[in-house]
């Protein structure tokens, strides 16, 4: 696999070659708690204290080792820290809710003041969704055609989920 970098991201890592290897590896591991805590401008500023750099080059350099780390990962470049930064990202991940159980309702109007021979059909749903050890429910009404058009293209995901091609990148995901 070949790791492509935007021109603002080589900018980035442009600077480490003038650093040093000392400074590279402060940098790097900035990097690494940037992943697994989040911002820290702290330690930024002291890190550009102590090496003797603006607080905007280490920033910029932190963001570009960052991003490094986290595409080599992804494509098995990086394999010394790969398991570590892995589990951050999974970490990082946001929590969606997950499938519960599903109730429905077929409502047809047959008739209004208006109009005597009226037939509308609706379907409701309520969906319970499991988040956070939390139950929701959403409630959502549709007519039949949108309903199968929904269906059909929930089908046709599936199926495409089932190539080898979908398959190669959940298994390279894990």
């Amino acid at each position: 696999m070949l790791l492509v970098l935007s021109e603002d991201q080589k900018a980035h890592l442009g600077c480490l070659p003038r650093l040093g290897s000392a400074a590279v590896g402060e940098l790097g591991r900035l990097a690494v708690e940037l992943l697994r805590r989040g911002a820290a401008p702290r330690a930024c500023e002291a890190a550009a204290r102590k090496l003797g750099v603006g607080v905007d080059a280490i920033q910029r350099g932190v963001e570009g080792l960052t991003y490094l780390l986290t595409e080599s990962s992804k494509l098995m470049l990086y394999l010394d820290n790969r398991k570590e930064i892995r589990s951050i990202l999974s970490e990082l991940a946001p929590k969606l809710p997950s499938y519960h159980s599903l109730e429905w309702r077929l409502d047809v109007q047959l008739a209004s003041r208006s109009l005597r021979q009226q037939i509308k059909p609706a379907v409701t749903l309520k969906l319970h969704l499991n988040q956070n050890e939390d139950q929701t429910a959403q409630v959502l009404q549709t007519d039949p055609s949108t309903l199968l058009h929904l269906i059909q293209q929930l089908e046709q995901a599936l199926g495409e989920m089932k190539t080898n091609h979908c398959r190669r990148i959940v298994r390279n995901m894990k």
